[in-house]
């Protein structure tokens, strides 16, 4: 599974790079570029960096701003879209995927501090 997320991740970034060099050669087409394909392509290297975590503590941390970058993707997305830079159908299995992968991720998060909380629990054996 984490090589498959890695793989997708990683195309994130890619589908976002080759989304920028559709926009319109302006200040606005200039200024989302740089901001979209930093948030989409920081999706893939933080997942990466994660999978490489010294601790479940630092793959928290790590997953957590994977999900703050795909957020990110998301928001300059619907930007592009509702800013009327880009047709909707353009972008629409993008959102699906960016969305997808924030999904797996707060899961992931979640499953991940549940297992640290369990783990900390402290049985009193004279109770």
């Amino acid at each position: 599974m984490t090589e498959q997320i890695k793989k997708r991740t990683k195309q994130i970034g890619l589908e976002v790079i080759h989304l920028i060099d559709e926009l319109p050669n302006k200040p606005s087409g200039w200024a989302i570029a740089k901001q979209i394909v930093r948030s989409s392509t920081s999706v893939g290297a933080n997942y990466r960096a994660a999978c490489r975590a010294k601790s479940t503590a630092d793959f928290i941390n790590k997953l957590k701003i994977v999900e703050e970058e795909a957020d990110e993707t998301i928001y300059w997305l619907e930007i592009l879209e509702e800013g009327g830079l880009v047709e909707a159908r353009r972008i629409e299995a993008l959102k699906k995927e960016v969305n997808e992968i924030l999904s797996i991720v707060v899961a992931s998060i979640k499953t991940s501090r549940s297992k640290v909380n369990q783990n900390s629990t402290v049985v009193n054996p004279q109770s």
